[in-house]
């Protein structure tokens, strides 16, 4: 007989989870903790760059982020070399969010990995899953864009401002809009 998945282990592989688990919250609480230091202090390679480590699962060689900028837990976000997120972009992390090299972010970005289920009966359990989210290589994101839970974003694509993604966009494709879409063309 297998032993009972853990909330956590639950939470990282997309399963229904509480998110009141005494373990999950701590390591909420951690990230606060981090997150309080990076984004209060002046934003300098030699401050950040350790506290990125201590967050992220891996955050490559020249990537930046500036702050104020918010996850769940950090220990889920994977960036590529030379990514760039610029100010107060939030990443939802309840499982993986990977980011490739040299991708462009731009402000108020919202990455979300965290869903909810659409059974009302789990909704009213407090229970929470997630979705992977994959971002390629050398991606431009505009900002105030949205990218929902799940979604996978191929390698040289562009998410213009403030568009919603709700479904994969394949590489070297531009979307726009709500829901983000291949602009008609002109003719």
């Amino acid at each position: 007989m297998q032993p009972e998945k853990t909330e956590k282990e639950k939470m990282l592989s997309g399963e229904l989870y509480d998110a009141g688990d005494p373990i999950l919250i701590a390591d909420r609480s951690h990230a606060t903790t981090l997150l309080h230091q990076y984004n209060s202090t002046p934003h300098h390679a030699v401050t950040h760059t350790p506290l990125l480590a201590q967050l992220l699962a891996a955050c490559g060689p020249g990537s930046v982020i500036r702050p104020p900028f918010f996850c769940d837990y950090g220990y889920n976000i994977r960036l590529g070399s030379g990514v760039f997120l610029n100010f107060n972009c939030v990443l939802l992390d309840v499982t993986s969010i990977e980011i490739g090299d040299q991708t462009q972010i731009g402000p108020a970005v919202q990455i979300y990995a965290a869903d909810h289920p659409r059974s009302p009966e789990a909704r009213r359990a407090n229970l929470e899953n997630g979705r992977p989210v994959r971002i390629g290589a050398n991606v431009w994101i505009g900002g105030g864009a949205i990218i929902l839970p799940g979604v996978t974003i191929g390698d040289d694509a562009i998410i213009g401002a403030g568009s919603i993604v709700t479904r994969d966009v394949p590489s070297g494709t531009t979307v726009v809009g709500n829901p983000a879409r291949r602009p008609a063309p002109v003719y």
